[in-house]
């Protein structure tokens, strides 16, 4: 699904991420490990096309797409929901949605995708008429993922989904995360800090560190050494 190989990225001149280099498999859910400002934004920024500058090699589906921009990258099935979640909160619950809905790759399955948003998030039929800064945090994460839904993606990138969330609703999302791997079939790469959920969810993991690959490999091999090696703060 997608292979990465000798990957750098840059904010204006400075380097965020050296040589990284991974492969995801279709269906697949790799967490993203690490502390904070080592890269993981970065990685996922430059696979959607959103860095300064990129060298190396993006393939989706074999195809190269680092070159290709961001509304392109949509387009060979790539949702983001980033951190922070980036709804518009002048808008409501419905034109956020939209937005999602003109980048879907097959307009024809709009409604059906629709259905599936609201089946995972009932709140969200509930309150289409609501702004989007009038939702709570955990209220306006679920519009984000279901926004990326609505692109009709083959894969999803998500930078901390549960950071700020209430504690009430972490366990929803989490939820709705693995619902969309093992249910839909969606490929996941997941930035997390909570290594217990990347150790349930997960197929795989990688961790970063000052930018580069530090350890990878299947989830089974993530141990608590590992963790504490690269994590510990």
């Amino acid at each position: 699904m997608l292979e990465i190989d000798n990957l750098s990225a840059f904010y204006g001149n400075s380097r965020a991420l050296q040589n990284v280099t991974l492969q995801v498999s279709d269906s697949g859910f790799l967490s993203v490990l690490g502390r904070n400002g080592v890269g993981k934004t970065a990685l996922l920024r430059s696979i959607i096309g959103l860095m300064d500058k990129t060298e190396g090699s993006i393939r989706i589906d074999g195809e190269e797409i680092a070159e290709t921009p961001t509304h392109d990258r949509v387009r060979h099935g790539i949702g983001y929901v980033p951190q922070g979640r980036g709804i518009l909160p002048q808008f409501t619950v419905r034109e956020n949605l939209k937005l999602g809905m003109f980048a879907c790759r097959n307009r024809a399955e709009v409604g059906v995708l629709e259905d599936k948003v609201f089946e995972l998030f009932p709140v969200l039929k509930e309150f289409l008429n609501r702004r989007g800064g009038n939702l709570s945090g955990g209220q306006q994460q679920q519009l984000a993922i279901a926004r990326a839904m609505l692109t009709n993606p083959k894969i999803i990138l998500l930078d901390e989904p549960t950071e700020g969330i209430q504690p009430n609703i972490v366990e929803q999302i989490e939820d709705v995360i693995v619902r969309l791997n093992k249910e839909h079939g969606i490929t996941i790469i997941l930035v997390e800090h909570d290594v217990n959920f990347a150790r349930r969810a997960s197929q795989s993991f990688v961790i970063i560190e000052k930018g580069h690959v530090a350890a990878s490999g299947p989830i089974e091999t993530l141990t608590d050494d590992l963790v504490h090696r690269h994590m510990a703060v």
